[in-house]
């Protein structure tokens, strides 16, 4: 969950720098990044409190080998991951890339070497945005299951198996489960194949924006 909260702040830096470059490309990304991060994030969360349930903890060093003991739900970790840090195709991208965009061309008045700056400082981001994503999905979906909660799934209480995970249930998606998700699964995709069902609701709302914070300016 920690790790989780770092990535919203990652989210936010995105569409903080994209409102600050005043043009409508930067302020559409970022709006576009608010909803992107609303359902990934909120994924990922759910995610996180299905593994709380079935573990009782959250602790990656305890956790390993979910793609062998709860398949569907590893895979579905992953596409949020991958969501999170911005693969092209999914609705996470649309909040990165054009806002790390904008900042080349500023609004007039703003300085093009700081937002040159910045962009650069927020395309490095988007790196460490990758590597803490892929190693938290490396270290809990991949490898051999932790011995401990391969016998907790198993043995009743008493058989020698330690009592903080002695009911450790590790079932895989349950249909109330996908019924909660599939909206949020869909929305990631479809907002990110086909982003202008976002962009043409936004467009005309901020250009108007745009317009009259410039009328404003002397």
């Amino acid at each position: 969950k920690r790790l989780i909260a770092f990535s919203s702040v990652a989210h936010m830096g995105f569409v903080m720098l994209g409102i600050s470059t005043l043009t409508d490309f930067g302020i559409n990304a970022a709006l576009f990044g608010m909803v992107a991060h609303g359902l990934i994030t909120g994924m990922l969360f759910f995610v996180a409190g299905s593994v709380k349930h079935r573990y009782h903890t959250l602790e990656i060093s305890q956790l390993s080998g979910m793609l062998i003991q709860m398949p569907r739900l590893g895979w579905i970790l992953g596409f949020a991951a991958m969501a999170s840090l911005g693969l092209p195709g999914l609705a996470g991208f649309w909040g990165e890339f054009p806002a790390i965009l904008s900042a080349y061309n500023p609004n007039f008045g703003l300085s093009e070497a700081l937002f040159r700056t910045l962009m650069v400082v927020a395309a490095i981001g988007t790196v460490f945005a990758a590597a803490y994503l892929l190693w938290l999905y490396q270290r809990t979906a991949f490898g051999r299951p932790n011995p401990e909660f391969e016998q907790g799934a198993h043995h009743p209480v008493g058989a020698g198996v330690n009592d903080e995970h002695h009911d450790v249930d590790l079932h895989d998606v349950t249909k109330i489960e996908w019924i909660a998700w599939t909206p949020f699964l869909i929305a990631i995709v479809v907002f990110g194949v086909y982003p202008q069902l976002m962009f043409g609701v936004m467009d005309p709302a901020v250009s108007l924006l745009i317009e009259r914070v410039g009328a404003g300016i002397p």
